[in-house]
């Protein structure tokens, strides 16, 4: 140990206890968090005040931003240049700073994440707007300190008169605490801040009628509006953000294209991340995503594939990219150089405050200089009164100090006054000066009062602040750029797809689609039908119903499965397309194929999957019964409805209250009624009990009805296109597993049945035969005839033709009187309520 150095034993906890918390506080107070009253940290404010110091203002030439980033780093930052270079860039980036705070030339990156060209290519000025920051602070309106080496002053805060700190926001991540504060819109924050000055206990609430939400610079949508709400009263909240987009159609293809985007997101980043998730199947529906983005703004363009659903694309965008985004509001600013959590209206208040204390010590400095000058001015009129006397006293005077004393001892003047007189200029003797003189004079006197006044008075110097804040609002207000969507946040899917009625059709080889109903046209009874969709070779149309884009679909296969969807989720197409293979959407086997379906409501509603029930019949009779709850959790593959005997298959499934009537019709031309309460409820994999005894092995159900409204009537069609409307009362009521009694006189001419339904006059059928042929018809057009009759002919079938399903829908009342236009669109066929044909209990 060298001579005079001695040890001091420490305890190293205590050391490092200490030394972090000097850095902790260091970071905390002097690097990672805004001051509450200019919104800025220090290196902010010593970029700015740099700028102001070297006198590159707005209206100034620009200057090289290494010139700029040299000043503040040998006066005032002494820290390493990107620190000083990275804060100016992002002060002078649009996508970045809600209103920008330098004005940069040269390349200063892009919202893609591209580095800005270095410090020696880029020139740089400050904006207006910064200028309004720095507005009188040479009249001592802010406290000063010495700089890191003691040599310069530089202000411990900015006399800004733009509310920074809610207007730019903030982001910094100290030592046990961050801060992440939003940008709002300048307009709208002043108009805030003038409501606060004119009532000082105003409500949050009344505050938010004027702040509505923050105002990202990227524009975008706020989606939701509790976390915005949540954030002005407490500080903390979360924002969720969302891209602006909209449809496009080009040559008959659709593209999605997103204008805006989310606050903070990488552009370029985001485009890969999503071009990944579609290479990796996680997102279905786009062909290519291309960046149309240019000088004139942004266009980020989705193209989708044929069949893929708009809204669905987007949704899925919004779950798994970040065109839908989250900013987490955390308000912690410095007040009084120390962290403190701030709701809206103490951000206000500070900034009120800080405007307050500006405006006294500019109005105690600017009433100080002006004394000094009417004192100056007093000394000047009393030489001019007494010019002549003036004149000879120095011209007797050997030197200045002379000359001053005498015009001291005779006039009783200052020092300061008589050093104004021995200064003052030969051409101030003429008349013209002197008038001016006792103008300037009466005007500082003017000036001195109406300052005292300002500071005598509170409401004045309010007065003030709203008035320079008005001025502050008209030169660099402008319209809000993020959209605010309140009814947002709890919105499903499905709240984004209209509730539209719609045709869904399943073909024999399994393709389904779906169709707005007013595709379809009218037509009269026996009329030979319009082109309703292009199958494949062999292929017919099996299946049609209507349901309403909301509800859920309950797919039924011919080996007993059970498959869920929402009838949104089916892709859409004309009425000529031929749809999608139904494997491509639900985790079908191979083998197995869709025989039977229910449009259901709500399967989440605890009473209505509990208050109905499934009635399934099969090709061999046997028909099974069990509550819709059973069927409200349904697995990606699929469940078991019920346990298929060798030889079956399952044909229909219906959706009823436990009153109805079940009827079953049989191939031969036979069919059964009775009450669907000799049917008890079972378990899903039970295989049911006899529903109907058919007439021999060739002999198969064709199809179940259940009834509820007992004045409906009974249409069954044969497979050669006769039809025919029976009363209900025909078929009596027996008991389930009987042979049933005639339904319809079964020939060679009429062929055997296909088809029973339960039918009103307010009902209009379709047919559609096995080429694709679709014909829609009034049932009232049909009259009631007797059981055992053969029918009428509904269809004109060509050649070999067959009938292959047919389906009704409910039309208005309306449309009654328009039966006869077989050119008018069919639209709202159903009424309010809505029955669709997979759901015949709920007519």
């Amino acid at each position: 140990m060298a001579e005079g150095e001695k040890l001091i034993p420490i305890n190293i906890e205590d050391e490092m206890k200490s030394a972090y918390i000097d850095y902790s506080m260091s970071v905390i107070v002097s690097r990672a968090l805004p001051d509450v009253r200019d919104g800025l940290k220090p290196v902010h404010r010593r970029v700015l005040y740099g700028m102001y110091e070297l006198g590159v203002l707005s209206n100034r030439a620009y200057k090289k931003s290494a010139r700029i980033v040299g000043e503040v780093l040998g006066k005032y930052h002494p820290h390493g240049d990107s620190s000083v270079y990275d804060t100016m860039v992002r002060m002078a980036q649009h996508w970045s700073m809600r209103y920008m705070l330098v004005d940069g030339q040269g390349n200063f990156g892009s919202v893609d994440g591209d580095s800005p060209a270095a410090m020696r290519y880029t020139e740089a000025r400050m904006r207006k707007i910064s200028e309004d920051m720095l507005a009188d602070i040479d009249k001592e309106t802010v406290d000063t300190q010495l700089n890191f080496d003691d040599s310069l002053n530089e202000p411990v805060v900015l006399p800004t008169r733009i509310p920074n700190l809610l207007v730019n926001g903030a982001s910094g991540i100290a030592v046990g605490m961050a801060t992440n504060m939003p940008p709002h819109n300048l307009a709208e924050v002043i108009d805030g801040t003038i409501a606060y000055i004119e009532n000082r206990d105003i409500e949050i609430d009344e505050l938010i009628e004027h702040i509505k939400a923050p105002d990202f610079p990227t524009g975008g949508i706020i989606y939701g509006y509790d976390g915005v709400r949540e954030a002005f009263k407490t500080g903390r909240g979360r924002v969720v953000m969302r891209a602006k987009s909209h449809m496009e159609e080009i040559n008959g293809r659709e593209y999605l294209v997103v204008t805006e985007i989310p606050y903070q997101v990488n552009k370029a980043d985001m485009i890969k991340k999503t071009a990944d998730l579609v290479n990796e199947k996680k997102i279905e529906g786009i062909s290519l995503i291309r960046d149309e983005s240019d000088r004139n703004g942004m266009r980020i363009v989705y193209q989708l594939k044929r069949d893929a659903i708009p809204n669905i694309v987007l949704n899925t965008l919004f779950k798994h990219t970040a065109l839908q985004s989250s900013f987490s509001v955390n308000n912690i600013a410095l007040v009084n150089g120390r962290p403190e959590m701030l709701n809206l209206k103490d951000l206000i208040y500070h900034f009120v405050e800080h405007r307050h204390d500006v405006i006294v010590r500019r109005t105690e400095f600017e009433l100080r200089k002006a004394k000094d000058r009417a004192h100056i001015l007093e000394g000047l009129i009393i030489a001019s009164d007494n010019i002549d006397e003036v004149i000879a006293l120095i011209r007797s005077s050997s030197n200045a100090e002379e000359a001053r004393n005498k015009l001291i001892e005779r006039f009783e003047l200052s020092e300061v006054q008589a050093k104004a007189i021995v200064e003052m200029r030969l051409r101030q003797l003429t008349g013209l000066e002197q008038d001016k003189l006792r103008e300037e004079y009466d005007e500082i006197l003017r000036t001195i009062e109406d300052l005292e006044d300002i500071l005598a008075r509170e409401e004045r110097r309010m007065e003030v602040i709203k008035e320079e804040l008005i001025e502050v609002r008209e030169k660099y207000g402008d319209e809000r750029r993020s959209q605010i969507e309140y009814a947002g946040g709890d919105l499903s899917i499905e709240d984004m797809i209209p509730d539209e009625r719609v045709v869904i059709t399943i073909s024999h080889a399994g393709y389904i689609k779906r169709t707005s109903l007013s595709e379809y046209k009218k037509q009269n009874r026996g009329g030979v039908g319009q082109k309703g969709t292009n199958t494949r070779n062999e292929d017919f149309l099996e299946y049609l119903f209507v349901g309403t884009n909301h509800q859920y679909m309950l797919f039924f296969t011919q080996n007993g499965k059970c498959y869920w969807m929402r009838v949104y989720e089916i892709p859409e197409g004309s009425k000529a397309s031929k749809g999608r293979a139904i494997q491509n959407l639900i985790n079908i086997e191979p083998e197995d194929k869709v025989n039977a379906f229910i449009c259901t409501q709500d399967l989440k509603d605890e009473q209505y999957v509990n208050d109905h029930f499934v009635i399934m019949a099969t090709k061999k009779g046997q028909v099974k019964k069990t509550r819709l709850e059973r069927y409200s959790r349904p697995r990606t593959n699929g469940i078991n409805a019920i346990t298929i005997k060798e030889g079956d298959e399952l044909l229909e499934a219906k959706l009823t209250t436990g009153n109805s009537q079940v009827m079953l019709a049989v191939k031969s031309g036979k069919a059964i009624r009775f009450e669907e309460s000799k049917t008890r409820p079972m378990g899903r994999n039970a295989s049911g009990v006899r529903g109907i005894t058919l007439a021999d092995d060739n002999d198969e159900v064709v199809g179940m009805i259940a009834v509820n409204d007992f004045d409906s009537d009974i249409l069954v069609v044969s497979e050669n296109g006769y039809g025919k409307r029976s009363s209900l009362e025909d078929y009596r009521i027996t008991n389930r597993g009987g042979k049933g009694v005639k339904t319809i006189s079964v020939t060679e001419k009429t062929g055997q049945l296909v088809a029973i339904k339960n039918v009103s006059d307010v009902d209009d059928l379709m047919i559609i035969n096995k080429s694709g042929i679709v014909i829609r018809m009034a049932v009232e057009d049909l009259r009631v005839m007797g059981r055992a009759t053969q029918g009428v002919r509904l269809i004109n079938l060509k050649g070999n033709d067959a009938i292959a399903a047919v389906a009704k829908v409910l039309h208005d009342e309306d449309d009654l009187e328009n039966m006869e236009d077989a050119e008018k669109p069919v639209g709202g066929e159903e009424p309010a309520n809505g029955t669709t044909i997979a759901d015949d209990s709920e007519e």
